[in-house]
This record gives C-alpha cells, structure tokens and sequence, in this order.
C-alpha cells in the first residue's frame, strides 16, 4: 500500500509505567509541521471574530430567511452585516440595560433563525456565557440546564416559550427575564408576571436598546464564551465550557486545513444553517462563515421542506449528520429503482465507469465528465446545484453510503470527528482521498493526538496496528465542565482529554474509530465484550436497521434487541406467506428465527468467537427514538435507558436463551 503520510511524530511513544498503560506515538497534522497556525492578528475572542468581518465587509449579506408571501414561501431575503451589527448592538444595550452584563448567563432556546446568531453575538459583544437550552436533551433538560447555570435571562423561539413557562416555578431562583424571538399573548404576561418575571416580544426588547450605550468590556481568550450541555449516555447532561481561545483556536487550524487541500473559503460561500446552533459542530462551522464574510441561510424549522428550502438557497457547504445522509442515500435509490429499464442501465454504468477512475486516483471532478453532465447533474440539482463540500460529523457515516455519495453527487464528501469537549473538528478525511472511506481522516493542524492501550479489551497502541484511546491535546480543548471538577479530573490527564473512543491509526495516517471504551462488559464466563465493535459488525446485516447488544456478568451469552428493515421483512413475509402489517410480523416468531438467522450467517462469516453469537432477539417496530429517551440527540445509545426499557423482553430471550434443547 503506497504510504501518503499525512501525520508527523511530535513525540515518541511511552511504556507502560506506574500503573498507566503505555502511550503511543504522539502524532500532529503534516499541515502543522512546523508548527501550529497562529491565530488571527488582533483576534482574541468570538465576539473579534464578527466584529473584524463587519469592519471589512459590512455590505456583504450575512443572514437570510425565506420570506413568506400570501402564505407561501417566496425567496431569501439577506440582512447584510452592518444590518445585524446594528441589531446586535441593540439587544446587547437592552440586555445591559436589564442588569445583565459581563459573567451572567443567557439561554438560547429554539430552532436556528438570525435572532439566534443575534442574541449570540450579543452576548459575545457583553461578555455574557452563552448557554443553548434545548428540548432533545430528555425531558426536565431545560429546567436542569436552566437551574444548573443559573441562566438569569433566555431568548426562546416563540412556540418555546410555552415549554419555559414549564419550568416555572422551580427556576424563578435564576430566571428573571425572558425574551421571545417573536410575539408574547397577554396569556403568558399574565403568567410570567405571576412568578415576579419580566417578559419582552422580540420588537419591544429591541426598543429598550434605542438611544442607550454601555461600553463593551474588554475581553481575554481565556474568558468562557459558551457552555454547552452534552446529554451524555449516563446522569445528568454536562456543561462543557468553552472559551474564545478554543474557538479562534479551531477557526485558525480549519482555516489552514481548508487552503491546504485548495478548499479555502470565500465570501460567495452559502451555508444552510439547520443542524442545531446548541451543538457545537454548527455553532463552529457558522463562526468559520462569519470569519470570511460568507453568507448563512436558515431552513424554515420543518424537516419535511428542508430539500426545497435547499434547493432556494443554493448553498456551496452542506454539512450534515449521517441520519440526514442516509435519507438522501435511500430516497435517491428509491428514485434509481423505480426508474426505467434504461434508466437503472444508464446509472449503473455511469456509476461504475466513474468509481472506477476515481480508484484509479482520478479527482471526482475529473474521473467522468461526461457522466457527470449526463447522469449525476440531476443528483447535484437536488442539493440546489452548487454544492461542493459535505461534510458529515456526530456520528459514523457508513461507508457504503459514502461511497455513493462521493460518486453521484458531484462535490467532495468528507467525514468529521470530535467532541463537545475538542470544540468539534479534531480529524476531518481530505477531499480526492479514496482510501480514507470509512475514516474520520487525519487531526486538523491544531491539535496533538495519541492513541493510550487499553489492556482490559485487548487493544496495544504500540502494536504494529496501534488501536487505542484516542487523546488529544491542545488550544481546542474545553475549559472544564461546569462545577463538575471531579468529572473533569477523570477525562483531562497531564493536559491530555480522554474521549473514550477506540481509535486505529491507518498507514496513511488518518484514523478509524473503532469502538467505545466504556461499552464493556464481562460474560459469568469471564470473557469481555467489546459491544460496539459487534453492533458495527451486526448492522452489516441489510435486513435489519439499528441494533443493540446486551449481556452481563450473569449470562454466558448475549441477546438483542432489533429495529427490522421495514421494507426487507416484509419482503420476507410476502416471500414466505406470512400476513398482517408491519407490526404483528415483528412478534412472529418465525419473523425472530429468520433474523436471527441473518444474524448468525454474518457472525460465521466474520469468524466471531462463540460467546459473541446472538442467542435470542426481539423485534422492535418502532426506531430507537429520542422520544423514548433511548438515543442521545447525535444518535448515540443510551444504554442504562434501553435496559430499564427493554427489561421485561430482556428476561424473556434469556429464558428462551437459557431453555435445555430438546
């Protein structure tokens, strides 16, 4: 395999010693060779960032949202950047004037819109922590938060405001005023003013900054510009505090990313602003738009009309999570298969002929023209016909649905990783690299990265293929979780952040994540389960679409519970003379044998050892759902959650587990 090594050794690896298991290799993007990028000349803070971008360009448009004529939704229409300096100025002169200024905290709640950006630069400008409140942190998460900050003032969308009002009065200690994006009904005045709290619509807020100034307090990298709560798989959801540095840290090592590989951004760049502002991957990408002066549209809020509000802005970066990617994958070969005879040919050539020279090392653009305009244009049409990146992060993008995108969609496809905790981008694949499939690619120039052994699952980082936990270190990390020194202290060893992700270091120096730490567990026959690592491997299987894997320390063996392909049992069904819907033929017990069997065929064929066999499943109809509190918002399982769930189906596959064969 042709080594292209796009890492550099910073250090050499560490033994094991004093009860720490062994360090390997301490590794730096090629792109920081000689050192990290700098941070922007006179930057020293989030709030520089917007600032330095208006002072250059004021007249370029910074916001848009679709304006809604006759009831119907007509083009975008752009505030430029000088137009929401103004407004920023404003609401920051209405928050100071209610007594909220430097070190309060202020909650952001609501679907991304401008008023969010606005009220996040306002807090930017003052000095303010900005926390994000959102509603897919489970239920009672917006009290928690509210409660845990000791957030004093929250803008929220304006249907939000019904689930503040919620909370009262159990967070009337913090809360004190309250300001809607849009109108208020003297219903909720009456209300608010009950618990002693002051409500605003979003015009009459602006109004309280008319004619007021409050100087701007001068402000030190090191200064908590955000918290950010992670709903994490176990307790209660986290404050991770992030500082300017972290920001401006990131912003100068994507940046340096972006020229490397020739992507750089410019101001005609367009972005569709729809994965959440209160998650830190959008919040970094819409900082880095507003760093070059690029433009950033808003979808209307339904994901139903996100294709056509795409199809209006046009954007040039899409960045999405894979769940959105896999929709895109699934209704294009919906749309391949329903095609005609000819129709299906034609695509599968065009589709063949260009994966073939894009193995070969053609770039995408180049490895078929022709197909491109024939075949593919009509894909590219459906994301509005401009774009050029997407990039996907949250969670792992399964490779096949990679690969096919890479190849219909006329623009470079490229996978993230990171956390919360690393301010997002930590690795990112590099357009035109096909060997990266199925990688989160190498670090970005701005951190230092190292892979710790983990005996207990058997994973070596000084082996000849190091696997390990992936820990990073440098500017991007957070500041600590709020008033949670102890969780702190557990993650952040010598200046090192523990993400407790497996990772595996590829000969060409990007990195595949591999598995989890914390999911393991001990069969009664003293063997280890790497979960993750087998639910990857399970979920190879077409017929089913998620999974999750149980065992414990009682059983010798494993069960699972199982979201079915719709579409493929019921195929089955039909194949095999079973009726009913969808539902009943999940608690078939010939529908359990049959994926059972698939199962079984797919842990055969990657020679899994005997105790990692599914022994027993149930079938679930409904996904894992947020709803339901069994996923996280990024789609991660929460396993304490399916277990207290799932107990009674639990109890019944090991019984039916356990039973002497006749």
């Amino acid at each position: 395999m042709a080594q292209n090594r796009f890492i550099v050794e910073v250090e050499k690896a560490k033994e094991a010693e004093d009860g720490r298991p062994s360090m390997g290799t301490v590794y730096r993007s090629v792109f920081a060779k000689d050192g990290f990028p700098p941070p922007i000349e006179g930057m020293h803070s989030c709030w520089d960032v917007f600032r330095m971008t208006v002072e250059r360009c004021p007249d370029n448009p910074m916001l848009g949202r679709r304006e809604i004529l006759d009831g119907k939704p007509s083009k975008y229409v752009w505030q430029t950047y000088k137009e929401v300096y103004d407004l920023v100025i404003k609401v920051g002169n209405a928050m100071r004037s209610c007594g909220f200024g430097e070190g309060a905290k202020c909650g952001i709640y609501g679907v991304n819109s401008p008023e969010w950006i606005i009220s996040m630069e306002a807090c930017n400008a003052h000095g303010l922590y900005c926390v994000p409140l959102y509603d897919t942190l489970g239920a009672g998460a917006v009290e928690f938060v509210i409660c845990h900050a000791e957030v004093s003032i929250a803008f929220a969308e304006e249907k939000k405001i019904p689930e503040v009002l919620k909370t009262l009065p159990n967070t009337t200690e913090f809360l004190k005023t309250l300001v809607s994006f849009g109108k208020v009904t003297p219903e909720q005045r009456e209300e608010v003013e009950k618990f002693g709290l002051t409500i605003y619509s979003w015009d009459e807020f602006l109004q309280l900054g008319d004619g007021k100034h409050f100087d701007l307090p001068l402000k030190k990298k090191s200064d908590v510009c955000t918290i950010m709560y992670t709903s994490g798989t176990t307790g209660d959801p986290k404050g991770v505090m992030i500082s300017n540095d972290s920001i401006i840290a990131l912003l100068a090592g994507v940046k340096r990313l972006l020229e490397s590989v020739n992507e750089q951004l410019e101001v005609k760049d367009v972005y569709m602003s729809y994965l959440p502002l209160a998650h830190i991957f959008d919040r970094v990408i819409e900082e880095l738009f507003i760093l070059h002066g690029a433009s950033i549209g808003f979808w209307r809020g339904d994901a139903k009309l996100l294709i056509e509000d795409i199809g209006e802005l046009k954007p040039t970066i899409f960045c999405a999570v894979p769940r959105v990617l896999d929709r895109i994958y699934s209704g294009l070969n919906q749309k391949i298969s329903s095609g005609s005879f000819l129709k299906k040919t034609l695509f599968n050539f065009a589709y063949s002929h260009k994966f073939h020279n894009m193995k070969n090392g053609s770039k995408h653009e180049q490895a078929s023209p022709i197909c491109d305009k024939i075949v593919f244009s009509q894909v590219k049409q459906g994301l509005g016909g401009r774009v050029r990146l997407i990039l996907s992060g949250a969670a792992p993008l399964a490779p096949h649905v990679e690969t096919f995108l890479r190849v219909v969609t006329c623009a470079h496809v490229i996978q993230g990783y990171g956390l919360t905790e690393t301010c997002a981008g930590t690795f990112v694949s590099l357009p035109n690299e096909l060997p990266m499939l199925g990688t989160v690619g190498p670090p970005v120039p701005n951190v230092d990265v190292c892979l710790e052994s983990v005996p207990e699952m058997g994973y070596d980082a000084l082996s000849n293929t190091p696997r390990g936990e992936v820990c990073v270190r440098g500017k991007t990390l957070f500041s600590g979780y709020y008033k949670r020194e102890d969780l702190t202290k557990e993650v952040m060893v010598d200046g090192w952040f523990h993400t407790g992700d497996i990772g595996e270091w590829q000969p060409d120096g990007s990195l595949k994540i591999i598995d989890r730490k914390k999911n393991i567990f001990k069969l009664s026959q003293g063997e280890y389960v790497a979960v993750e690592n087998l639910e990857n491997i399970y979920g190879l299987v077409t017929a089913i679409d998620s999974i999750w894997v149980y065992g414990n320390s009682l059983e010798s063996s494993l069960v699972a519970v199982v979201n079915p392909g719709k579409e493929a049992l019921e195929q089955w069904a039909k194949e095999n003379g079973i009726t009913g819907d969808f539902n009943s033929v999940c608690e078939n017990p010939a529908a359990r044998e049959y994926i059972l069997g698939e199962l079984t065929k797919i842990a055969k064929e990657k020679k899994l050892k005997g105790f990692e066999f599914i022994r027993a499943v149930h079938l679930d109809p409904e996904p894992f759902d947020i709803e339901r509190d069994l996923i996280t918002p990024t789609y991660k399982k929460k396993r304490p959650q399916l277990l207290k769930y799932y107990q009674n189906a639990i109890d019944n596959m090991y019984k039916s587990a356990n039973k002497p064969r006749a």
